[in-house]
């Protein structure tokens, strides 16, 4: 009996070329639509899938694969006597190779302007079925979902009647992972349609994007995926221009620093060293910028990764090859700057579109056996309901001072102090177990610039003594969200010292 293969693909690459050597080697081609009209233009010999099943394509191609005469060959055990006699008796034959890939879905809901319409009529029924029944019955077919499979598939068959075992089972995984991501998205979008936040089932898929060397630790395997529908202004789609790969902690920190570069329109810099920002500038111009988030902690911005929201141009490239960096992130480098920058053999340039617009709607995080979920935080200075607590009101300077502090607090692990001015950070206390021990740290590092400064808290004082070590310290206002209980403790502590203070209703923590 001639042997068959199907093919049926909507990304045409490499196909003409898969199906003249197959049809060198003896197969039947069988095809439906535009890849059967696509090879008989190239000289490729196809038998219409109409012609076997003798039943056209209908419902404007919805109909054109599903049908026993294509199913039974798909599913029939070669070495069933039984099977062998039901596809005898029913005039099937076995199809041994399947080539099939998938109406652009995904690529269609990507489209900023795409219709409902058009969404629903990319949602791909014959090929999923096509596919699964093949891969379920992979003992005896192979099937094939990505062209860049298609070189080793000819080199087993050029070697054998048939390809390995062993690769046929890898295949068919590779086909049942790929219509469970097509699935994901074609259900997410629905439930996005019926404004369902929390649905009884969550399905997420994602693609490879690297392997990485290991993970925090040199004993720890780790890899990179990516969201293939998520934001633009991410680090799983940045360009990288220059340097070695990026390490998980990398990833983890740069990615940080994003975070933080976003709260900001006008010229800024962040320095960031173990997912906290240990230097946050802002000027007139980025080379201001970066020398003033320098300035904020030129110690610990050594090894660190430093994100910048303007280009960066050749007098921002001098500062910056002055001390050793491991990644610097921009909307643009100059071409003096990618020049100056590139001597350094390691250092690692991304380029980030800053004017995308953030697509992910959830941020998750893995726990022992699941998953948490939450809306990213982007509650900001202007949507706070502002309330000044004490007798004294911040003066202008000091509410632009309070605007930045708040605006990094919120990306600074909890328990999180920020001392900062106008224009720069001063001092950071991140991650201890009582908020007066961050407040410590944060006005030990900012030293005399605490004075005349201002001190951002994540969350409420429980007590009054955060107060009392900003006020010896010289800090002339404190923004925090206010609610605890002896609110009115910290508010006379702040009186008695002429601090004003700012509560806004909203704390961020950060774990």
């Amino acid at each position: 009996m001639k042997k068959r293969a199907l093919l049926s693909v909507s990304d045409k690459s490499g196909i003409l070329e898969f199906a003249r050597e197959l049809e060198k080697m003896g197969y039947e081609l069988l095809s439906t639509g535009g890849t059967k009209k696509f090879l008989e233009e190239n000289g490729v010999s196809i038998t219409a899938v109409d012609e076997i099943t003798k039943f056209p394509e209908i419902l404007g191609g919805r109909v054109k694969t599903l049908h026993p005469l294509v199913h039974g060959g798909l599913l029939a055990k070669h070495d069933d006597a039984e099977h062998q006699s039901q596809m005898a008796e029913n005039g099937i034959s076995p199809i041994s190779i399947v080539c099939v890939n998938l109406y652009p879905f995904r690529e269609t809901i990507a489209k900023p302007d795409v219709t409902v319409d058009d969404a629903i009529e990319n949602i791909d029924i014959g090929g999923p079925t096509m596919l699964r029944s093949a891969a379920k019955n992979h003992a005896y077919v192979t099937v094939i979902v990505d062209a860049a499979d298609y070189p080793a598939v000819l080199t087993e068959l050029h070697n054998g009647e048939a390809t390995l075992p062993e690769t046929r089972r890898r295949l068919a995984a590779k086909v049942f992972r790929h219509t469970a991501a097509y699935d994901s998205y074609i259900s997410n979008y629905l439930t996005d349609l019926t404004g369902e936040e929390y649905p009884d089932q969550l399905t997420l898929t994602y693609e490879l994007s690297q392997t990485l060397r290991y993970g925090e630790n040199p004993h720890q395997k780790a890899a990179f995926y990516r969201s293939p529908l998520g934001s633009e202004f991410s680090i799983a789609n940045a360009n990288q221009l220059h340097g070695k790969e990026l390490s998980y902690n990398n990833i983890q920190d740069a990615n940080a620093a994003l975070q933080i570069i976003k709260e900001f329109k006008m010229p800024a810099a962040v320095a960031v060293k173990h997912m906290n920002p240990c230097g946050v500038g802002t000027g007139e111009t980025i080379a201001d910028a970066f020398g003033k988030a320098y300035e904020a902690d030129p110690i610990s911005i050594f090894g660190g990764i430093v994100a910048l929201n303007r280009e960066v141009d050749a007098e921002t490239a001098k500062q910056l090859t002055t001390i050793f960096l491991e990644i610097i992130i921009a909307p643009a480098f100059s071409d003096e700057a990618i020049e100056l920058l590139t001597q350094k053999k390691n250092i690692r340039l991304l380029v980030i579109p800053f004017d995308s617009k953030n697509k992910d709607k959830w941020n998750t995080v893995t726990v022992e056996g699941g998953l948490l979920i939450q809306q990213p935080d982007v509650y900001g200075y202007e949507d706070a309901d502002i309330q000044i607590a004490t007798e004294r009101q911040p003066t202008a300077a000091e509410l632009d001072a309070l605007k930045l502090g708040w605006s990094v607090v919120k990306h600074v692990k909890s328990n999180a102090i920020v001392v900062c001015n106008s224009e720069m950070t001063l001092g950071i206390g991140a991650g201890q177990m009582n908020r007066v021990g961050s407040a410590k740290i944060a006005l030990e590092q900012a030293g005399e610039g605490a004075k005349g400064a201002i001190m951002a808290s994540d969350a409420f004082f429980p007590m009054s003594d955060t107060v009392e070590v900003a006020a010896k310290a010289g800090i002339k206002a404190i923004i925090q969200p206010g609610g605890s209980k002896k609110d009115q403790e910290s508010i006379d502590k702040a009186n008695e010292y002429g601090i004003a203070m700012v509560f806004t209703g909203v704390r961020h923590f950060k774990h």
